[in-house]
């Protein structure tokens, strides 16, 4: 059996790492309203408990997905979330129909997930994990 990929910590490392990830407060990773823009294809909005407000495109979802293998990959590239896989170059490029959820499951009171058209599906976005990687200009992102 492989243990490829398998990271070990010692207890003081681990401590270290989940002090630096603090949990959010309650009201600003429970969401008050969460719209799922399925079927026009643009993303998802969620307005916060706390009164902020998030949006993504579902390009970039599926680039941030929080699952262990696409995280690994992105640390292994030096990718950040959300941020695509550089394109090989071609003569002539394909086209590539957008990623889209064909499916999008509620999980429990705590995440959403999504079945995208690429077949991928084992990542599941926490509402802590989605306020994480709020892109608006107040939280840090691209806005």
């Amino acid at each position: 059996m492989s243990h490829e990929g398998i990271r070990f910590v010692n207890a003081e490392q681990a401590t270290r790492e989940a002090a630096t990830e603090q949990r959010l407060p309650v009201e600003a990773a429970t969401p008050a309203k969460v719209r799922v823009h399925k079927t026009e294809g643009t993303g998802v909005e969620i307005d916060w408990k706390d009164g902020h407000r998030s949006e993504w495109s579902f390009a970039w979802l599926r680039n941030a997905c929080p699952c262990a293998t696409c995280h690994e990959e992105r640390e292994q590239s030096g990718r950040k979330p959300g941020e695509a896989k550089p394109k090989a170059q071609a003569l002539l490029p394909m086209y590539e129909a957008p990623v889209r959820p064909a499916e999008v499951t509620p999980m429990g009171k705590y995440a959403v997930k999504f079945k995208w058209t690429d077949g991928h599906e084992s990542g599941i976005y926490s509402w802590e994990y989605l306020r994480r990687v709020c892109q608006c200009e107040a939280c840090g992102g691209k806005g």
